[in-house]
């Protein structure tokens, strides 16, 4: 019996995908897998939403992180050159939601601007406002039009692409501005995950959410059930050092753990 087949059309905006992965392999990243207990702040989110707030989870996730790394830029620094760093005073956050483009769903990159800055309401408002943007096979970007060099750029070789961002990498401020200092992948929201996953990145620093697991863990020397996330977080080990890396951690958990911001 002869074999059936198929072929399926790339969506364009995945060819800066393939890009980003073959640059952020080169990257001297280190991973932490991480569980937060995030009980107390989930219970805080439904009773905010009972009262009629428009807040989120992940938005409140991504304020937290913006509001952590304000007191650690280090952790988001870019490397300038061996003897010199560049850090920021906004946390500007990459994250990717998934749009449905001529019937398949594809991910679009979004940047949170000065996300330290905004409420956990605006956050929210901008993730909702991009998923609900309609766009066409054309468009590669939320929140405005795609400009010709950006639409040339996937009708360039390969080589040629990652010349790009190699490029845009040796100057920090022209990574910052197009792509943030921060990358957020919530794998998530599309579903129930019972482990952790490691993205690739090129940013300074990257956080893979996973799932919410419900797990029985002691809790002033009693066992109970608590919620627990499942994190990944990727840190340039070019530009800090584990103890600063670690300070960040415990801070960030702090956070996430006492429900803070809500």
């Amino acid at each position: 019996m002869k074999s059936l087949f198929r072929y399926h059309k790339i969506p364009q905006s995945r060819i800066a995908t393939f890009d980003v992965v073959s640059i952020g392999l080169k990257k001297h990243h280190v991973s932490g897998l991480l569980e937060f207990d995030v009980t107390e702040g989930r219970q805080k989110l439904r009773a905010l939403k009972r009262k009629g707030a428009k807040v989120s989870f992940n938005a409140w996730l991504l304020k937290l992180i913006g509001k952590t790394i304000v007191n650690h830029r280090e952790v988001a620094a870019f490397l300038v050159n061996k003897r010199k760093l560049i850090s920021f005073d906004d946390v500007n956050i990459s994250m990717i939601v998934e749009k449905e483009i001529n019937g398949k769903k594809v991910p679009i990159p979004l940047l949170i601007k000065k996300a330290n800055e905004k409420s956990i309401e605006e956050i929210a408002l901008e993730i909702d406002t991009a998923r609900m943007q309609v766009l066409t096979g054309n468009d590669i970007v939320l929140h405005s039009k795609p400009k010709l060099y950006e639409q040339l750029y996937y009708y360039l070789p390969g080589f040629i692409r990652r010349i790009i961002w190699q490029l845009m990498l040796l100057k920090p401020k022209t990574a910052y501005r197009n792509m943030g200092n921060v990358s957020v992948t919530s794998l998530g929201m599309m579903g129930k995950i019972n482990g952790w996953f490691i993205p690739v990145s090129i940013h300074p620093v990257s956080f893979g959410i996973g799932s919410i697991i419900k797990k029985a863990v002691v809790v002033d020397n009693e066992v109970k059930v608590r919620e627990i996330l499942n994190m990944t977080i990727l840190l340039d080990h070019d530009v800090i050092d584990g103890a600063p890396m670690v300070r960040f951690v415990n801070d960030l958990c702090r956070a996430i753990e006492n429900g803070e911001e809500l």
